[in-house]
């Protein structure tokens, strides 16, 4: 330990005596004690070989080794080998928008076409150099519109994905923001109906495809909320549906952000991934974390630069809209890549496989007993209550084969038997044949 930090003995006790603490170890007595190993680690040198048996030996003990049916967030998609092969290399291998951008000519571009396709995608006009993850985008999103319209009041829908709507609340929380909810239709997506108080609203804040999977109305959601001065932000958690829906800006959406992980980036257990953010020119400099504008240097060559930081190290405190001090740099630069490589051809080819999949699998279900929870178009996840006894059946795949088949929605949701699925491209006829079998 000190032969990395050049503090002496003196030197740490004095600052232990500042804080009133007799030794380092008392600096984690919040840290419950069955939550701490006391003494040495348990650490003994082994070789590379040996080491390398016992990783794929912990890989190998991992529930995540059979398969899972569910989204919610996270999803499964065949990345093509060009796109690791090209992330891979040391001149994009940074998590990090450099400091000294400038030099950096190389890495600018890439988030300056990440931009450009990341816009085109969402039917904006500008999108930023990414954020930390979906959540922390829709989070800031609802701060931006606060900051915009100078009001203090969001009313956000029942169907946003729960852990989005936790880190909401958080964020508006510490700002002051009041968050009014949403019910919800029988067709499974937001009712406008009986929000009891309209009035002060900066923000109208729905998920599409929502949590369900049902495909919000889009149109009709932004031209409410216009009609009252406010703005409509649009989330989501599946990126590849706008690969085959109408874009959120065609639809009227003022800022758009979700998670981008489908785009390239492996499930990973959870991350990192990827927080995408889009919105209109004119509200571009209330844009949190950072944009790339391309210019001309000074011999008249095309040349990329930093054209706008809000945040606190780059311009007046006072001034800054966001303390977002990096952004997910290689899965941004990842993304980009994905999105290149498939085109705007392959990338709608692949979410029709997405959508025509998972109805291929909802009409299997169907006929062995489960009922559709909404009736609203749903795009590769959908909700279905299942019959007597399935219970039962879901956790012997799960303890037997590794397979996670739906997800239980009752610790969200007061919906009873209810299992959301998910079916992407990466599930062949045969698979889904072969688990309807197991289920009859």
């Amino acid at each position: 330990m000190h032969r990395y930090f050049p503090h002496t003995a003196e030197d740490e006790a004095r600052m232990l005596g500042v804080i009133g603490a007799a030794r380092t170890e008392d600096l984690f007595d919040s840290v419950p004690a069955d939550c701490r190993h006391e003494g040495p680690l348990p650490l003994t040198a082994v070789n590379e070989w040996e080491l390398t048996a016992q990783a794929e030996a912990l890989a190998a003990s991992m529930p995540a080794a059979g398969s899972a049916w569910i989204g919610a967030g996270s999803y499964q998609h065949h990345i093509p080998a060009a796109v690791p092969a090209l992330a891979g290399r040391s001149e994009f291998y940074t998590a990090y928008t450099p400091y000294q951008p400038e030099i950096s000519q190389g890495t600018l571009q890439g988030i300056f076409e990440f931009q450009t396709l990341i816009a085109r995608l969402l039917g904006m006009e500008v999108a930023n150099a990414s954020m930390y993850d979906g959540a922390t985008a829709l989070a800031e999103g609802a701060l931006m519109a606060c900051r915009l319209t100078k009001r203090n009041a969001v009313a956000v829908s029942l169907a946003l994905h729960p852990h989005y709507r936790t880190v909401l609340d958080t964020y508006c929380n510490a700002n002051g923001i009041e968050v009014r909810d949403l019910t919800m239709t029988e067709e499974g997506g937001t009712s406008l109906e009986h929000l009891r108080d309209e009035e002060g609203l900066a923000a109208l804040i729905v998920q599409s495809p929502n949590v369900f999977g049902v495909i919000e109305r889009l149109s009709e959601q932004a031209e409410w909320i216009h009609a009252r001065k406010g703005l409509l932000i649009t989330g989501f958690t599946e990126a590849m549906a706008y690969g085959l829906l109408a874009s959120p800006g065609s639809q009227g959406a003022d800022i758009v952000c979700g998670e981008g992980q489908s785009f390239g980036l492996s499930q990973s257990f959870g991350g990192p991934y990827l927080g995408l953010m889009a919105t209109r020119k004119s509200f571009m400099r209330n844009l949190p974390g950072r944009l790339v504008g391309q210019t001309t240097d000074n011999a008249g060559k095309r040349a990329f630069v930093l054209t706008l930081s809000t945040r606190e190290q780059h311009i007046r405190r006072e001034k800054a809209v966001s303390n977002i001090c990096s952004n997910a740099g290689l899965c941004a630069m990842t993304c980009a890549m994905y999105l290149a490589c498939m085109g705007g051809t392959g990338l709608r080819h692949v979410a029709q496989l997405n959508r025509d999949k998972a109805e291929y699998l909802k009409a299997g279900l169907a006929a062995l007993g489960f009922r559709p929870v909404y009736a609203g178009p749903t795009f590769n996840e959908f909700v279905m209550q299942a019959p007597a006894g399935f219970d039962a059946k879901w956790k012997r795949l799960l303890e037997e084969k590794g397979v996670m088949f739906g997800m239980e929605l009752s610790k969200w949701y007061p919906l009873a038997d209810s299992y959301l699925f998910c079916v992407t491209e990466t599930r062949s006829r045969a698979e889904i044949d072969a688990i309807l079998k197991e289920i009859a």
